[in-house]
């Protein structure tokens, strides 16, 4: 037997040949990519720094099934494309080879002529853990070496994340968050925007970031959303190494870190992963299927064993490599169907003729089985803007498995009825009490989106009506329902600020707005709105349960109030919600209460230091046994305009 091995050994070390080593790909590994089961293909395939027999060198492993020929090019063989070719590996597809001499830093490309029709072409890694600073198109090899110091968060984070506890999430673009004038407009790395970007979320009371895609993408403008490097960084703002910090200060601040990711699409660029070996591999040939009309990009194709083994192993390769808290799925809606986007006759319906995409459906299942198993203490987030039943609910139960789904009917509906003149509310009263109908079919995150405020669509603020005041005070109330409702928060970076413009991504956040008076209430409401938001255990510990939530008057219509109740779990506790989207004060407004005592006002969105007119109640009002509502005691109150109350009874 051990003669037996010897000579396999000195046979697999002959005519080139990689003798063994903890991070070449072994059967199991090809069994099981091309099974579409691998999902920690970061660790054994793109570029790898080793030393093998005390040679040091790279290992490149690089899947290419339709190539007749794989060589590794670059500046260290001056981009010679036959010094150093590629072998196949056993009918798997992949390509491997070891270069001595190569370390961290070496640039490098493959390439690749196909089978078919004499094609040739150059490129990128799409496992690589680095690429060169765009527009340069090429991988960098890279070995990242860092010592995390996040072990406590790490520890308590699965505690910090229940749907029980207040998830409040600051939606950041890093490119555009904070930039130099005075060095050319440049935006600030990863190692520069971390501690100033943590002291800004500490002092407004968020308890995480999502960053819009931070994978390397080829074009700024799509803000990552057309992504070339699956599992790197993009260089812009700095190394692997120097985004590991980032999300390390974060960390070591309390602070979540929430990554977009985008496995519905990918972009057409020569060196990306669209055609890759001559043939369609990563996308659907049939552009009925393989093409997206919208963002003129390439579709994955699911049923492909080995693409969800490479987008399951992206995921994994932020939550392993990264510390990444939780994923948000873009685009999840454009999955979900075959006809997004397309018109009668441009698509192709499933195998039963339904327009279900079955191949996404079973990716999205599989996905989200797969993290939560290896990651439990992480959250998955859906984008899915249409009435998907069960998208937050479990696999086991027929769901698609996301921990929570974005809520973009509440958006919607929301940002439709406060840019409708006050006079008019009262027609459209529904929009703001329909959401209660659907509101715990799933979990929902409310979204105030990067989204709302880009392709020129203006800025929270612009979408009021009214004078500035009058803006302002809608502001505040769109702000103030968003924290009251039930689910979790989103809010996109300048939302705090009461931005004027709308969002523009080559240039910084207008800071300087909070040199004046209305600009700097908003960012002391949003503090406020936080602050409460977290302390209360009504506001956010049945976020997800219809018994955390009661109406108190959903039908008051012709003075276009709301009020409603929030609840903890125990029912020990009580929040009282009243929203007046008119601008004309309500004196004597009585509402019905559960509970005798006096009701303290905990948030005023008409308090002079928000920017209101001061309108309110003198800090609280005394219950009296005078039924209302349907319940034994009442308040009578000045709702002041386009205000919100949030009261609380004194628990002596």
């Amino acid at each position: 037997m051990n003669a037996e091995r010897n000579r396999n050994t000195a046979r697999d070390r002959g005519a080139g040949a990689i003798p063994p080593h903890p991070i070449r790909l072994t059967d199991q590994d090809l069994f099981l990519f091309n099974e579409g089961t691998h999902y920690r293909l970061y660790e054994k395939m793109g570029s790898h720094v080793v030393e093998i027999d005390g040679v040091r060198g790279v290992l490149f492993a690089v899947w290419a099934p339709n190539a007749e020929k794989v060589s590794v090019i670059g500046d260290f063989n001056g981009w010679n494309r036959d010094s150093h070719p590629l072998r196949a590996r056993d009918g798997s597809g992949i390509w491997e080879g070891f270069v001595p001499g190569l370390d961290a830093g070496t640039v490098y490309k493959y390439h690749i002529v196909s089978r078919f029709g004499g094609y040739q072409v150059d490129k990128a890694d799409p496992f690589a853990m680095h690429h060169e600073v765009p527009p340069k198109t090429a991988s960098v090899v890279w070995k990242p070496e860092y010592a995390w110091s996040d072990a406590d968060w790490m520890a308590r984070r699965g505690e910090r994340q229940r749907l029980d506890r207040p998830i409040s999430i600051y939606e950041v673009h890093l490119g555009s968050w904070r930039r130099v004038p005075e060095e050319g407009n440049r935006p600030l790395g990863y190692r520069e925007i971390a501690p100033l970007l943590a002291d800004h979320v500490l002092r407004m009371g968020f308890t995480h970031v999502e960053l819009l895609p931070i994978g390397e993408h080829p074009f700024y403008g799509s803000w990552g959303y057309q992504s070339t490097g699956f599992f790197a960084p993009t260089s812009r703002y700095g190394t692997p190494e120097d985004f590991m910090a980032f999300i390390d200060t974060l960390h070591q601040n309390g602070i979540g870190v929430i990554l977009d990711w985008v496995p519905s699409h990918f972009p057409t660029d020569e060196h990306g992963l669209s055609y890759f070996d001559g043939t369609h591999l990563f996308e659907h040939a049939d552009p009925s299927q393989g093409y997206h009309p919208d963002w003129k990009s390439s579709i994955f194709n699911y049923g492909r064993n080995e693409v969800p083994s490479f987008l399951i192993s992206s995921a994994f390769n932020w939550l392993d490599l990264y510390h990444i808290d939780g994923l948000r799925v873009d685009a999840v809606a454009s999955m979900l169907y075959l006809d997004y986007s397309r018109k009668e006759g441009e698509w192709v319906p499933n195998r039963y003729g339904g327009r279900e995409n079955l191949e996404a459906i079973d990716f999205l299942r599989k996905f989200n089985t797969a993290v939560y198993e290896s990651f439990p203490d992480v959250q998955t987030i859906a984008e899915e803007s249409t009435a998907w039943p069960m998208v937050s609910r479990p696999t086991y139960l027929g769901g698609l498995g996301f921990g929570m789904k974005w809520d973009m009917g509440w958006m919607h509906d929301t940002l439709k009825y406060l840019g409708e003149d006050p006079v008019h509310r009262k027609y459209h009263h529904h929009n703001v009490t329909f959401r209660m109908l659907y509101a715990f079919t799933e979990n929902f995150v409310l979204p105030l989106s990067h989204d709302e405020v880009a392709h020129g669509k203006g800025s929270l603020w612009e979408k009021m009506p009214g004078d500035d005041w009058r803006r302002f005070a809608n502001l505040r109330l769109l702000l103030g329902d968003l924290f009251l409702q039930p689910g979790k928060k989103l809010l996109f970076m300048g939302g705090e600020l009461g931005q004027i413009n709308g969002w523009n991504h080559d240039v910084s956040l207008d800071w300087h707005l909070l040199d004046r008076e209305a600009n700097l209430g908003i960012t002391h409401w949003i503090r406020d709105l936080n602050r409460l938001y977290r302390s209360e255990p009504a506001l956010h510990e049945m976020d997800m349960e219809a018994d955390g939530f009661e109406w108190i008057d959903a039908n008051d219509a012709d003075q276009s109030v709301l009020s409603f109740v929030r609840r903890d779990r125990s029912g020990g506790s009580e929040m009282i919600v009243l929203l007046n989207f008119t601008p004309i004060p309500r004196p004597n407004y009585r509402v019905g209460v559960s509970r005798r005592g006096t009701y303290r006002e905990h948030l005023n969105s008409d308090a002079a230091v928000y920017g209101g007119s001061g309108q309110g109640n003198l800090g609280g009002v005394e219950a009296v046994p005078a039924p209302f509502h349907g319940r034994p005691w009442s308040l009578t109150l000045t709702l002041p305009p386009l205000g919100m109350l949030v009261l609380k009874a004194d628990e002596s």
